[in-house]
Parts: structure tokens; sequence; C-alpha cells
């Protein structure tokens, strides 16, 4: 539930304005082109693991953050590697991340067998209320890996800045970890 202290925002997300895509783009491979494949054990400090803001209110896309997440295969080609895109907007008030209440989640999507590594991403469409002064979104990806369908590894990692998107990027390099809207 949205708090009370953002009722712009909630109404603007209750009026129906915000919807998410999934992005069909999701490119296999390493910025280089090789194939990397990473132990178990060093999953968490992958150089392919991370999520990135690629989309910040474009000009042609107006009040929308796309978020993009890349993943490292595990070195089992019989594993699934799934992502789930999540908004969150920061709460001035209390200077906290909270998750939002309603179509700012993806739920876990199929990103390709683990036997390299894999980009995803989500864009979300946000309405804005009139007298609102704005919000600073980011985006969560949890990452998981799946043998059998069964969860056999699970991160997480909020959006930071400075990474090589494959695909998706509006402008095409951008990659940021908030994002303003509003």
């Amino acid at each position: 539930m949205i708090r009370s202290a953002n009722h712009a925002l909630a109404l603007a997300l209750a009026a129906g304005a915000l919807s998410a895509t999934a992005l069909s783009a999701t490119a296999a491979g390493a910025r280089d082109g090789k194939t990397v494949v990473v132990s178990e054990h060093s999953l968490p400090q992958s150089r392919e693991l991370w999520a990135t803001v690629d989309v910040c209110n474009p000009t042609d896309q107006p009040n929308t953050v796309g978020i993009r997440g890349s993943m490292p295969g595990d070195g089992h080609a019989k594993d699934a590697m799934y992502m789930r895109f999540q908004l969150q907007y920061l709460e001035a008030k209390g200077n906290i991340w909270v998750d939002l209440s309603h179509g700012a989640d993806t739920g876990f999507i199929p990103v390709g067998a683990a036997k390299e590594a894999r980009q995803g991403g989500s864009s979300f469409q946000l309405g804005t209320a009139k007298e609102s002064p704005g919000y600073t979104m980011r985006g969560v990806v949890t990452f998981q890996w799946r043998r059998a369908g069964k969860v056999v590894h699970l991160l997480t990692r909020t959006t930071t800045a400075g990474h090589q998107s494959v695909a998706g990027a509006d402008p095409a390099g951008y990659s940021a970890a908030e994002c303003m809207i509003g």
C-alpha cells in the first residue's frame, strides 16, 4: 500500500496510468560477444551481474522508466535463468525506497538457458499528478537460476550507473542509478 504522504503519486497510479511492458529484447552473450560462464560460487561477484535504469523520461516516451538487468550463466547448460523487474520511488519524508504497489512488478520472466550471460528488461510508464513536484525512481532486479524447476540461486540488485546495455537503452548507451519523473 502506498503511504498517504504520497497521495499525488497514489492518485496517478490509481488512475490506471501505470503499465509495465516486458521488453522482448533479451540478448545472449557478454559485451564482447564471447560466452561468459561463471562458477556458482562467484555469481554474486560477476561483472555480468547488474541492474540499471536504461530509459528515463525520454521525449518520445514521457514518464517512462526502463530497467535492464544482466546475469551470468552458472555453468549448468540445462539451468534456466529468470529476471523480475520492480520499480521503487524515494519517499522524501523518510528518505526510504518504497515499492510501487500496483503495476510495477513484472513477476519472473524467463530470459534463457544458463549456458551464457543474458540481458533482459522492462519499461514502466507512469502517470503524473499535476500538483506533484516529481519523484525519484529506481529499479530492483531479482535474478533466479532454476534447475529442473527449482530455484538453485537467487540474487537481487538495485539499479546502478555505468553499464553497457546490449539493447533497449534510450538514448543509446544510457545507464543510470535513478530517474526523476514528474
